[in-house]
């Protein structure tokens, strides 16, 4: 099951990087919600049919897509703060959306994701698809913020520390 979901995250990310790139292009221009939802349960369907097979990671990789879309606002709130010395719009689009993805999972996520888990595939991801610091940006970030939400929990560092 853990890996069929990182298989769904991995089409999450392909999907919605997909659609901000296609914002890119379009020098600035937002599109409506609307319009990216709809275009979120396209590109999911394609993605996995390409890469996948399964219901289940489907409705995964499409929740996480129009979760990230319905709170991109929400999301881009919290990371900002958070990644004071780089503005959203000069963040590499694939780290933003591997950041947005994992933000929503923390924070906004129906599912009881653990912390430790969303991180940790944001950072995955970041090795995989990201540029040679990736990885150690996106867990900085996701660090920091999750740090400062309502389910961090302080005993979390002091299991840490004991186990080194």
């Amino acid at each position: 099951m853990a890996s069929n979901r990182h298989l769904s995250r991995i089409i999450s990310l392909q999907s919605l990087f997909e659609i901000v790139f296609c914002e890119f292009q379009l020098k600035g221009e937002k599109l409506a919600k609307a319009d990216k939802l709809k275009r979120a349960e396209e590109v999911v369907e394609r993605n996995v049919g390409e890469f996948a097979s399964g219901e289940q990671n489907k409705e995964f990789a499409l929740s996480i897509a129009k979760g990230v879309i319905e709170s991109e606002d929400k999301i881009d709130a919290i990371i900002t703060p958070a990644a004071p010395e780089w503005p959203i719009e000069q963040i590499a689009l694939v780290d933003l959306t591997i950041l947005r993805m994992a933000v929503y999972e923390l924070l906004f996520s129906k599912e009881d994701i653990p912390p430790k888990v969303a991180i940790n595939e944001a950072v995955e991801l970041a090795k995989a698809f990201g540029g040679p610091r990736s990885s150690k940006f996106v867990n900085g970030v996701l660090g920091t913020i999750y740090r400062s939400s309502d389910r961090y929990n302080p005993e979390d560092d002091k299991k840490k520390m004991s186990n080194s």
